[in-house]
């Protein structure tokens, strides 16, 4: 992991640990979006095409395995987070990962649209 940590300022903003760009691994990646929820909020993010706060989602789950999902996705390369005041707003890493795997993430959530299509859950 790169040296950014919770202590570290970006201009006022408090910035979590995160994998630079060169550290991010598909099996990582790829172990995060196997799991349904966090690809939930992937699709969120994507659809959003900007930073949402982590009270936006609405996950079926307790507030310490949302926090567990969102660290997944961090760790992993896939989200950027970073505390704004009190909030902790999260970012979908789009440059990155299409850099380092071209259509990957493109792929991914058309197969998934077409799934939720095809098994009606939308």
């Amino acid at each position: 992991m790169t040296a950014t940590s919770a202590a570290a300022s970006d201009g006022g903003a408090r910035v979590l640990a995160h994998p630079a760009r060169e550290e991010i691994r598909i099996e990582a990646v790829l172990h995060a979006l196997s799991d349904p929820m966090r690809l939930r909020v992937v699709r969120e993010l994507a659809a959003a095409e900007d930073e949402l706060t982590c009270s936006r989602f609405e996950l079926p789950v307790s507030k310490s395995t949302t926090t567990h999902h969102f660290r997944v996705l961090r760790e992993s390369g896939i989200v950027s987070q970073t505390y704004r005041g009190t909030a902790k707003m999260n970012g979908l890493r789009r440059d990155d990962l299409d850099t380092l795997f071209p259509g990957l993430l493109d792929a991914i959530l058309a197969a998934v649209s077409r799934q939720a299509d095809r098994l009606g859950e939308e």
